[in-house]
Parts: structure tokens; sequence; C-alpha cells
């Protein structure tokens, strides 16, 4: 058992992940005095970093769906093994820019490969460990798309590039595998960065 808490944001690009982590994490280092890490998928640390420049790298159109899928679980093992597993057993709070479910949502369904298969080598990567909470900052594919266009058009990475359709079937993904599972909590991100703040705050409070 560890004794600190992983707790992850996804949804789809542009929901405001990143802001909404950063604000979440000052708030638990005032107010509870908490040991934050936060981290992000893929990437977090230094071999899987340059797992998501492969992945991501706009020049990389050839990439085939499945070894997509493989990339991301290889960056999600390194990541959990080195640098999320050792910060739970410290007590730590771990704050994570997405984990497993993306995978599901973008590897499986938005890029059409069987779900299960998906899965099955997300198992493998993760043994059965799963967040104890994951907050899903839900907008719909077109506000996301034009967030990232701009507030950060100079790195627009190969997955942002994707089509509309795409981004369209990302977003219903997240909020289908939310309606399956406890541990998710889907958020109106459409509303002001406070709004989705407070939002988070509370819930996670509630969890701890």
């Amino acid at each position: 058992m560890y004794k600190g808490k992983f707790i992850t944001f996804e949804g789809p690009d542009g929901a405001g992940k990143t802001s909404v982590m950063q604000s979440v994490a000052d708030y638990f280092r005032k107010k509870h005095q908490y040991t934050i890490m936060m981290t992000r998928e893929p990437g977090g640390n230094p071999i899987a970093e340059q797992i998501r420049n492969i992945i991501l790298d706009v020049n990389h159109t050839a990439m085939d769906a499945r070894t997509e899928a493989l990339l991301f679980a290889a960056a999600r093992r390194q990541h959990l093994v080195e640098k999320v597993l050792p910060a739970l057993s410290e007590g730590q709070l771990v704050l994570c820019d997405r984990f497993v479910d993306s995978s599901l949502v973008y590897q499986g369904v938005a890029r059409r490969l069987p779900v299960e298969q998906v899965w099955q080598i997300n198992q493998f990567a993760i043994e059965n460990y799963l967040p104890d909470l994951t907050l899903v900052l839900d907008v719909p594919a077109e506000v996301g798309l034009a967030r990232i266009y701009a507030n950060r058009a100079d790195e627009v990475n190969r997955l942002d590039r994707e089509s509309v359709e795409f981004h369209h079937l990302v977003r219903q993904a997240f909020l289908d595998l939310a309606a399956k599972e406890e541990r998710m909590i889907v958020i109106d991100a459409t509303q002001p960065l406070e709004a989705v703040v407070a939002q988070c705050i509370q819930i996670i409070e509630s969890n701890l």
C-alpha cells in the first residue's frame, strides 16, 4: 500500500489541465502543507520525455497507430516505476497530466484500435495500478482547439493537428469512460479558470 495519493487530470486537448493542476498544487501546498509532485504523460522523466518527443513530433506522420500505442505504454511504465510510485511511497500527493485513460481514449477509440487490446498492453505497463481519483476536464473539441491555437500555437504537436472529427471522438470517449468508472469525475472546463480550480479542490478535499 502506498502512503500518498495519485490524482490524474484527463480531458480533450485544450481543456486547461496544466493551468488547473498548477493552481490546485499551489492550494494544497499552502493550505494543507502537502508535499506535491506535478508530472505529465507522456514524459515526466528523461527516458519517457525522449519517447514523448518521438510520439508528438509533427514530422512523424507515418507513425502506425499500434506503434503509437506501444510507445505510450512504454513511456508510462518508465514514468510509473521511476517517478510516480517512489513519490507515493514517500507519502506525496501526485498530480499527473494524463495516464492510462488517455491511451484507451486516443489510441483505442479515436485511433479505432480494439480498446481491450490497448488496455492489455497498458496492463502490462501499470500492473493494475490505477489513480485514486481522476478529474476529467471537459470542453467541446472546437473550444479546446481554439485555445491551443490562441495560447500555444508555436507548440502544436502531432496529435493537436488531427482532424476535428478525431477530437470529437476523444471528447465523447472520455465522457463515456467516466460514466463507467467511479473514480472519474467530469468537470465543465468551459467555466472560468477560477471556477474550475475551485471545483477540483472541493472534489479532491472530499476524497482525501
